[in-house]
């Protein structure tokens, strides 16, 4: 297997907000961020992934762009944003910025001038259809609620917005706008930074009839991914952008991929077809929604998690190449998820992070994670600025019959707003995030979890992700063995074996509040080396015939 260092690599994101406030305005800023590379190059990070810091309006947190080529006042300016671009450099970490080129915001100069009239040279820019009897286009339902279309009086037309009416649709079957796109990305490359995590990057190629989506129940909108994601020209496009862009430079580069399916994974990641080289996917993001979508909870199932990571683990092998998260700036926190986040919050986030850390593929930390950072719960929907949650919440409750009570439990669920309350520095008033009035409340336990604290603690959860990320460099069998799943029908522990030449590495996780007795598989030949890591205190007896495992135990053991 070809080695690259963006596979022996661990990423931070950074969600610039949310991170630290140099200036006491309440908003996390690039100065900030300065501040605290340190913090980053002492937990191990080797790549910050910076979520937007371009000009924007704001309306979906900088996902709307109103200018490439600039950053958001409130966080600095690109003085700024060239220090910070330096100083990692000069501690032999690297940048990736995000790309946002599905869509712009509708206060970029080309949609200025794409609304201005049908035979304006930016027209075509964007995607315009008239109506069809007095009408949307088709019945696309918006990601963020209502209709997928925005009706503009001035040319008697509607454009598409997959996202927020604030955020329309670029025509990527235009060659000019692509080639506008691609000289972009090079200006940001030329600046030295190095790579792109690019947002959802399969929505860009439409079916170009746009065509109604099936409407089994009759409903007023409904989702026309069918017909915008993984599109008809989304190779064609992806293939030029690296003959004309990527291929010029040393980058790292992932793609957001929003419904995307192992088949199309190994063509977007094969190096041989000149693409991108990972993906996030969202499939193990997806097992506790209910039919009806993200905001339908219903349990998670271990054996489904195990599946969906094993059937990734096994598909991209040899092949492509992973990406391993349990939350990002779009989840909730993932040891509120998938763990304990009260009694057992330091062991549970221990183990997944065992877990993930262990697979093949390169891992992100979302800012907080290495802490146990947990999810929110205000009691007042206007605590809450996320738009995706505002807008379900107005078409649920407001216009709709559902009761408040129902959609806030699934909102302190499955809301992105639990991922963005500001980080927690120290004990003391908001968590040390700013001197001001933040942005988004702060969670209120940041007075027991915060960094100050958990760098003091040896046992604390920062320190266990040190040791899982100096492992990991250490042992190129985390990094490059192949995977095989052991006991995949057992409902409360997920356990794989890693190999690589001689080498093995078995990982055993319980994922429950109850001991576990668990005993290594009959027809497995491996002999313990040494214990790697593990989140308790060493269990005296290494009988791999029966292990006591204790609430959320993680072990790691090397052997033959």
């Amino acid at each position: 297997m070809e080695r690259h260092w963006w596979k022996e690599s661990i990423v931070y994101q950074i969600y610039p907000r949310s991170f630290y406030d140099s200036n006491g305005d309440g908003i996390g800023d690039i100065n900030g961020i300065i501040q605290k590379l340190d913090y980053l190059k002492n937990l191990g990070i080797d790549i910050i992934w910076l979520s937007p810091v371009y000009q924007s309006p704001n309306d979906d947190n900088g996902y709307d762009i109103s200018d490439y080529q600039a950053i958001l006042d409130e966080f600095g300016t690109m003085d700024d944003w060239e220090l910070l671009l330096k100083e990692i450099h000069n501690r032999d970490m690297k940048l990736i910025m995000d790309l946002v080129v599905n869509h712009s915001s509708d206060e970029h100069k080309w949609f200025v001038e794409s609304r201005k009239s049908k035979d304006n040279s930016y027209r075509d820019y964007y995607i315009w259809r008239p109506g069809k009897n007095g009408k949307e286009p088709n019945n696309w339902k918006s990601t963020f609620s209502g209709s997928a279309w925005k009706y503009d009086p001035q040319t008697d037309e509607y454009y598409l917005h997959i996202f927020s009416e604030k955020q329309p649709d670029l025509n990527w079957e235009n060659p000019k706008l692509r080639n506008e796109v691609y000289n972009m990305m090079k200006w940001w490359l030329d600046k030295g930074i190095d790579g792109f995590r690019m947002d959802v990057i399969n929505f860009i190629s439409k079916v170009p009839e746009l065509p109604d989506a099936p409407n089994p129940h009759n409903e007023k909108y409904v989702s026309g991914s069918k017909y915008f994601k993984d599109g008809p020209r989304i190779h064609e496009f992806l293939q030029e952008m690296n003959r004309e862009v990527l291929s010029k430079y040393n980058v790292m580069t992932v793609g957001e991929m929003p419904g995307v399916n192992v088949e199309e994974a190994k063509k977007y990641t094969n190096p041989s077809r000149n693409e991108l080289q990972m993906v996030f996917q969202f499939e193990h993001m997806d097992l506790d929604s209910g039919p009806r979508g993200k905001w339908d909870l219903k349990p998670l199932d271990l054996r489904d998690l195990k599946e969906n990571i094993s059937k990734w683990q096994i598909g991209l092998h040899g092949i492509g190449w992973n990406s391993l998260y349990l939350n990002n700036h779009d989840q909730p926190r993932m040891v509120s998820r998938f763990g304990n986040d009260k009694e057992y919050r330091v062991v549970s986030a221990k183990m997944l992070a065992t877990l993930l850390h262990m697979l093949q593929g390169t891992p992100y930390i979302y800012q907080g994670e290495e802490i146990g950072m947990t999810n929110i719960q205000f009691e007042s929907i206007d605590d809450y600025k996320d738009i995706e949650i505002l807008n379900m919440y107005k078409e649920k409750v407001i216009e709709g019959n559902e009761s408040h009570d129902e959609v806030m439990q699934a909102i302190y669920v499955k809301g992105r707003d639990n991922a963005r309350t500001p980080f927690q520095w120290n004990d003391e008033k908001n968590g040390g995030f700013t001197t001001g009035e933040p942005w988004i409340k702060v969670n209120p336990n940041y007075k027991e979890i915060n960094a100050e604290e958990a760098i003091s603690d040896p046992d604390s959860i920062y320190h266990y992700y040190r040791e899982l990320i100096r492992l990991r460099k250490n042992h190129d069998i985390i990094v490059y063995g192949d995977y095989q799943l052991l006991y995949p029908d057992d409902q409360d522990t997920f356990c794989y074996l890693r190999t690589l030449n001689e080498e093995k590495l078995l990982v055993i996780t319980n994922f429950t509040e109850d001991e576990v007795t668990w005993s290594k598989p009959s027809d497995l030949d491996f002999t313990i080396s040494n214990k790697l890591i593990g989140n308790y205190e060493s269990n005296e007896s290494i009988d791999l015939n029966k292990i006591t495992l204790r609430p959320f135990e993680a072990i790691v053991y090397l052997g033959k």
